[in-house]
C-alpha cells in the first residue's frame, strides 16, 4: 500500500518525487533535497514518513532527526493527518510508533542511556547546559591555578567555547586556536592540560555536556560491532535542516548507514548560517559524492510563501555566491511590489520608520504580529525597543535572555539536577550556596565527602551541619532525601522542590513575587513530560524560546510585534518584514569578513532575512549607525555604505526610496533659506 493519488496529488512534481524515492521492495539508495525557502520542505518530508508507514515500513524502525524538539513533535502530528486519510483509526498507532522522532542531541541521550553499561557510563548521568558547563570549566581553571595566572587566561566562556569547537568541527586544539581564536594561541599547552582536566571532572561527577551527547555517540559508533547494531535498529533514517549540521554529527550519520541504504537527508545550502556553531555547509554540499554511486538530489524551487518580486531580490542575491546548488525560487504569486531598499538619515530615523510603517499596516489589517523586524545582532535592535516602548507597541523579543538563563529557574533546576544526581558538583554547589551559613568552604567539604563516598546520598545524610546553618541544613538534606525516594511522584515533586526552594526566593530576591510567576510556568513546563529524568533532559536539550519584557510581557491573547535575529528567525515567515542595518559593517559584520568562507555565510544571512517575506520587504540602509566597535575617544557613529551584497547590478531589483519624503514645499522653503559659500571661506583662511 503507498498514498493515494488523491493525496499525492496536491504536491508538485519534484515534492513527490522527493516522497515517493526508492518505493518498491528494493534497498533505497541515498536521498538529498534540496528545499529551497518556502518551498514545503517540512510538508514534503511528513509526506515522506507517511509514505514510508502507509507503504508498510515499521514506525519503531524510523528515525526521524529534526532540530528542535517541538519540530519533531510537529512533524509526527504531519505524518498522522496524513496516514489517517489512508488508514483511518489505525494511523494514529503507526505514527504514533514513530519512537525515535527528535533532535541529534536527544536521540543522542536516548540512546547512551540504552548502552551505558555497555559503554561505561553511569546510566542516572545528568546533562549540563552551557552555563553549567562553563561554571564547571571555571571550577577546574581555578583548580589548576590558572585564574591567578600573571597574564590573563582566558575566561570560562571562551575556554568552553573553544572545547566545544574542538569537539564539534573535529579539529585539533592548534588548528581552533589558529582560525578562530588566534589571541588564544599562547595558553594552547594550558588549554589542553584544562580540558584534560575538565573530562576527568565531568566523569568523576557523573554528568555529561553538551557536545559530548553527539562525541560519546560518535565514538560508540567507531566501534564496528556497535555501529551495525546500532545502524540495524533503523531501517531508514531521516535528517531536516542537514545545512545546519557539523562534522561531528556527519560522521554519526554516515556511520549509522555507510553505504547511504535508507538515508534521506533536507535541507538547503543557501540557509547555512551556523558556522559559530561548528556547522559546515560542507556536509551538504558534499552529501552526494560521499556515496558511490551518488545520492539523488532533488531540487524544490517551487516558492508558496512570497512574492515573485521579493523572490526575484533574493534570487539576485544568493545568484553571487561562489558555490551553490543551482536553483532559483519561482512562484505563482506574480503581484506584489519590489523590495523597498530605504535610505534613512541614522538608527534613530531607522526606528521611527519602521513604527510609522508597522501601524499603517495595522491599520490596513495587518495585525502586528503578522509583522516581524530582523537584525543581524541582538543589541541592533536597541534604538527601536526604545521608540516601541515609548509608542506603547508591545513586542517580543527572540535572541535576547533565555527564559533558563534567569537565575531563580537556575536554581530550581540544580535542586533538581542534584537529586537526580548527587555527584553533580556545579549543582550541589549552587543549590547549598542558597542557604544563609553555608559558604563556599563548608559547600567544597560537603561535596569532597560525598564524591568519595559509594554512597553520595548517605554521605550528606551524615554530614554534621555548617556551624551556621543549623535548620536550613536539616531542611534542605529532608528535602534531597524525599525528592530522592520519588513518593510524591512527578511532577508533584516540584512543588515539594518549591516549597523548600521559596524561603530563599524571598530572601534573595526583591522581586520575588515576579519571579514566582516564573517557577509556576516552569511547573506548568514539568507537567507535560513523564518523568523528572525526561524534563531534566529535554528542558537542557531544547530550552524555551526567549522573549523580551521591556514592552511588558504581553498575554497569549495580545497583538505583539515580532523582533528577532536572523538567526532566531530561521523557518519563520511573515507578512512583513523590515530588516535593519543593511550596511557594509552589519551586514556583512565587521566580524564576519576575515575569510571568504565568512563572507559567504553572511551572504546566506541576508537571504535567509530577505525570504520571510510573505508580502512586503523593507531593507533599511542608515547612513549612519553606532558601533560598538569604535575608539571611544571619538564619535561612534559612523558613515556607511549600503551592503556589498547588493551591488549596483541588483539595484533594478528592488524600489529605492528614502525617509522621511521631502515635499515640493520643504524642498522649496530649504532652497530659500540662507546660504553660504562654506569652501570659500576655508580657501580664505590661508590667504
Amino acid at each position: 500500500m503507498s498514498l493515494p493519488a488523491p493525496i499525492l496529488d496536491g504536491l508538485n512534481p519534484e515534492q513527490r518525487c522527493a516522497v515517493e524515492h526508492g518505493a518498491g521492495p528494493a534497498p533505497c539508495p541515498p536521498l538529498l533535497v534540496i528545499a529551497g525557502a518556502g518551498s514545503g520542505k517540512t510538508n514534503t518530508l511528513a509526506h515522506r514518513v507517511a509514505h514510508l508507514v502507509v507503504g508498510g515500513a515499521d514506525p519503531y524502525r524510523i528515525l526521524l532527526m529534526t532540530f528542535s524538539r517541538r519540530a519533531a513533535a510537529e512533524m509526527t502530528r504531519r505524518v498522522e493527518r496524513i496516514a489517517r486519510k489512508v488508514l483511518g483509526d489505525r494511523a494514529s498507532a503507526l505514527s504514533g510508533g514513530l519512537h525515535w522522532a527528535g533532535t541529534f542531541h536527544g536521540i543522542g541521550a536516548r540512546l547512551l542511556r540504552d548502552y551505558a553499561e555497555r559503554i561505561g557510563l553511569d546510566p542516572g548521568f545528568t546533562i549540563h547546559d552551557r552555563e553549567d558547563s562553563a561554571d564547571l570549566m571555571n571550577l577546574v581553571r581555578h583548580d589548576l591555578g590558572f585564574s591567578k595566572a600573571d597574564s590573563r587566561f582566558p575566561a570560562k566562556a571562551t575556554c568552553l567555547s573553544i572545547y566545544s569547537r574542538c569537539v564539534n568541527a573535529g579539529q585539533p586544539l592548534d588548528v581552533v586556536l589558529g582560525a578562530n581564536y588566534p589571541w588564544c594561541a599562547g595558553w594552547a599547552a594550558e588549554l589542553k592540560q584544562l580540558f584534560a582536566a575538565y573530562v576527568e571532572a565531568k566523569q568523576r561527577h557523573n554528568v555529561l555536556d553538551y557536545d559530548d551527547l553527539l562525541l560519546y555517540w560518535a565514538q560508540v559508533m567507531e566501534e564496528p560491532a556497535f555501529a551495525e547494531e546500532i545502524g540495524s535498529r533503523f531501517d531508514h533514517v531521516l535528517v531536516d535542516e542537514y545545512q545546519d549540521t557539523n562534522a561531528l554529527q556527519a560522521r554519526v550519520l554516515l556511520a549509522l548507514k555507510p553505504n547511504g541504504v535508507g538515508l534521506t537527508v533536507v535541507g538547503d545550502d543557501a540557509q547555512a548560517i551556523y558556522s559559530f556553531r561548528a556547522a559546515t555547509v560542507r556536509n551538504i554540499l558534499d552529501f552526494p559524492k560521499a556515496f558511490d554511486p551518488p545520492a539523488r538530489v532533488v531540487t524544490l524551487d517551487r516558492n508558496y510563501r512570497s512574492t515573485q518580486a521579493i523572490l526575484s531580490a533574493a534570487n539576485g542575491v544568493i545568484d553571487l555566491a561562489r558555490e551553490r546548488f543551482t536553483k532559483n525560487l519561482w512562484t505563482d504569486r506574480a503581484d506584489g511590489a519590489r523590495p523597498l531598499l530605504v535610505s534613512v538619515r541614522d538608527e534613530t530615523d531607522q526606528a521611527r520608520y519602521i513604527v510609522e510603517r508597522v501601524l499603517d499596516a495595522r491599520e490596513g489589517g495587518v495585525t502586528l504580529k503578522q509583522q516581524a523586524v530582523l537584525f543581524r545582532t541582538s543589541s541592533h535592535s536597541a534604538p527601536l525597543e526604545l521608540e516601541l516602548t515609548r509608542r506603547n507597541i508591545p513586542f517580543v523579543k527572540f535572541g535576547g535572555l533565555k527564559f533558563l538563563d534567569a537565575a531563580h529557574v537556575k536554581d530550581m533546576l540544580a535542586l533538581l539536577r542534584f537529586v537526580q544526581n548527587p555527584r553533580d558538583r556545579v549543582a550541589g554547589f549552587r543549590v547549598m550556596l542558597l542557604m544563609q551559613g553555608v559558604g563556599p568552604a563548608s559547600a567544597q567539604k560537603a561535596l569532597d565527602t560525598m564524591t568519595a563516598a559509594a554512597d553520595p546520598l548517605g554521605a550528606l545524610t551524615a554530614l554534621p551541619a555548617p556551624p551556621r546553618a543549623g535548620a536550613d541544613w536539616r531542611g534542605f538534606v529532608a528535602a534531597v532525601q524525599e525528592l530522592r525516594s520519588g513518593d510524591a511522584g512527578w511532577p508533584a515533586e516540584i512543588e515539594r522542590a518549591l516549597i523548600w526552594y521559596a524561603p530563599h526566593l524571598d530572601r534573595i530576591h526583591e522581586d520575588a513575587e515576579t519571579r514566582k510567576a516564573d517557577l509556576v510556568q516552569l511547573a506548568q513546563i514539568a507537567s507535560g513530560y513523564p518523568s523528572r529524568e525526561r524534563f531534566l533532559t529535554e528542558l537542557t536539550l531544547d530550552p524555551p524560546d526567549a522573549t523580551s519584557d521591556q514592552a511588558g510581557v504581553p498575554t497569549l491573547d495580545d497583538d505583539y510585534l515580532i523582533l528577532s535575529t536572523i538567526h532566531s528567525a530561521k523557518g519563520q515567515e511573515w507578512k512583513q518584514v523590515f530588516v535593519l542595518n543593511v550596511v557594509d559593517g552589519c551586514m556583512p559584520s565587521d566580524l564576519g569578513t576575515g575569510t571568504s568562507a565568512e563572507i559567504e555565510e553572511e551572504r546566506r544571512l541576508l537571504y535567509v532575512a530577505m525570504t520571510r517575506a510573505k508580502d512586503d520587504l523593507h531593507l533599511v540602509v542608515p547612513q549612519r549607525f553606532f558601533t560598538h566597535g569604535q575608539n571611544a575617544q571619538g564619535d561612534r557613529h559612523v558613515y556607511a555604505a549600503r551592503t556589498r551584497f547588493i551591488p549596483e547590478r541588483l539595484l533594478p531589483l528592488f524600489e529605492r526610496t528614502s525617509w522621511p519624503r521631502v515635499t515640493p514645499e520643504a524642498a522649496a522653503a530649504a532652497q530659500r533659506g540662507p546660504r553660504i559659500d562654506i569652501n570659500s571661506r576655508m580657501r580664505r583662511m590661508w590667504t
